[in-house]
Order: structure tokens, then C-alpha cells, then sequence
């Protein structure tokens, strides 16, 4: 909730302030920062979502065992410090600017192209095809730092990431980048698809209890 809710704010927040209709590139910058900064805010529950989500595959001795969020949250600060809650926050982080950017702003850059060389308009075929082919990027683009986080994240000791790099091309070659990339998409495919269409049903909402004409400044 912490990761989403900030980075979607903030971009919505910045196409709504620009002075004219955002271009692209401005579009990727504007969901660049709204990631980074999301990335930062959901770091501390992207640990110990991966804590939680591993804790059974290791020996029962190293198991954390956790009760549940809250419970996990405390004694990591407790027991390790609150800096591991942003364990991976770099690495985290640019993933988070290479989501947004190529899930919000390629979902806006395909609207765009559906609207102006189809017959389509701004209705629900419209946000699903670009919904679909935004997940596709976001997928392809995000599977290699999906790859580091996750180790990086549920390692037992801190581990540089320059090391963890060679490490892993050592051991599994360049074929890890894309390792895991169906199941990826499988994940994150729907989920874009779900998501830009409930956000435009509620922009749509907002603007009629706001009174504001049915313009998308996305297109």
C-alpha cells in the first residue's frame, strides 16, 4: 500500500500540474521520480514481505517465525536495527523507477497510440490493450532487478551488489536476467491490467461528483 499508493500519487499529482500536455520522455521522467520515491517508501514492507514469503524454506533453526506484519516489523528494528528495514533500498528503488516508468508511462504512451491510429476511444477495450502491452514492458524490463532484490533481500548476511553480480553470473550465467519471466508476467500482467482499470473508473467517478469534463490529460 505504502509502495503503490506514493508512487501513483505523485504522478498523477505531477501530470496534473504540468503547464501543457506531458510528452513521453517528460511522462518517463515524471513516473521516474514518482517511482524512486515509492521504492523508499515501500522498502521497510518489501523485507519483510520477502522474509515472510522465504521463511519457510529455510533449516528450522534460522527460521524468523514471524506472527505476522506488525510483529515482524518490530523485531527487525528490535533486533537488527532499523537500517535493515532498508536493506536493498538502492536496488529496491531503481526498480521501483523502472516499474513505474515502464508500467505508468508506457500504459499512457500505448492510450495514446490506441486513441490516435485506431478507431478506439477512451473506453474499456482501450484501457485493456494498453494495460496488457504496459505489463509486457513492466515485466521485461523489471525481471533482472526482480532477480537481485529478491536475493539481496532474503540473504542471511549483507552482501554487496557487486558481489552478489558475479556471483550469480558465475554460477547461472547471463540466462538469470529473464530467469522466472512467465511467472512474472502471469503476476504483474493481470495486476496492471486490474489496476489502470480500476483507476480509470475511479477518475472517471472523481470527475463526475467533481463536475469535470471527461478529459484524460494522459492523451
Amino acid at each position: 500500500m505504502t509502495y503503490s499508493t506514493t508512487r501513483f500519487g505523485i504522478y498523477e499529482e505531477l501530470k496534473a500540474t504540468s503547464p501543457s500536455k506531458p510528452s513521453l520522455p517528460v511522462l518517463i521522467a515524471m513516473a521516474s521520480a514518482s517511482g524512486f520515491v515509492g521504492g523508499i517508501a515501500g522498502n521497510p514492507a518489501d523485507v519483510l514481505n520477502v522474509r515472510m514469503q522465504y521463511d519457510a524454506a529455510l533449516p528450522t533453526n534460522t527460521r524468523r517465525n514471524y506472527k505476522h506484519a506488525v510483529d515482524g516489523l518490530v523485531r527487525i528494528t528490535r533486533e537488527e536495527g532499523w537500517r535493515t528495514l532498508f536493506r536493498g533500498v538502492l536496488p529496491n528503488s531503481m526498480r521501483a523507477v523502472l516499474m513505474t516508468a515502464s508500467q505508468l508511462a508506457s500504459y499512457d504512451g500505448f492510450k495514446r497510440l490506441i486513441l490516435l491510429h485506431t478507431p478506439l476511444e477512451d473506453n474499456l477495450p482501450t484501457h485493456f490493450s494498453a494495460s496488457l502491452l504496459a505489463g509486457g514492458v513492466a515485466t521485461t524490463i523489471c525481471s533482472p532487478v526482480d532477480v537481485i532484490k529478491t536475493r539481496i533481500m532474503s540473504a542471511q548476511e549483507s552482501e554487496g551488489l557487486k558481489a552478489l553480480l558475479a556471483r550469480v553470473y558465475r554460477a547461472e550465467g547471463v540466462g538469470w536476467v529473464f530467469r522466472g519471466w512467465v511467472p512474472s508476467f502471469i503476476r504483474l500482467g493481470p495486476q496492471t491490467i486490474a489496476t489502470f482499470l480500476f483507476l480509470e473508473q475511479h477518475k472517471r467517478l472523481y470527475r463526475y461528483f467533481k463536475g469535470v469534463n471527461e478529459i484524460d490529460d494522459a492523451v
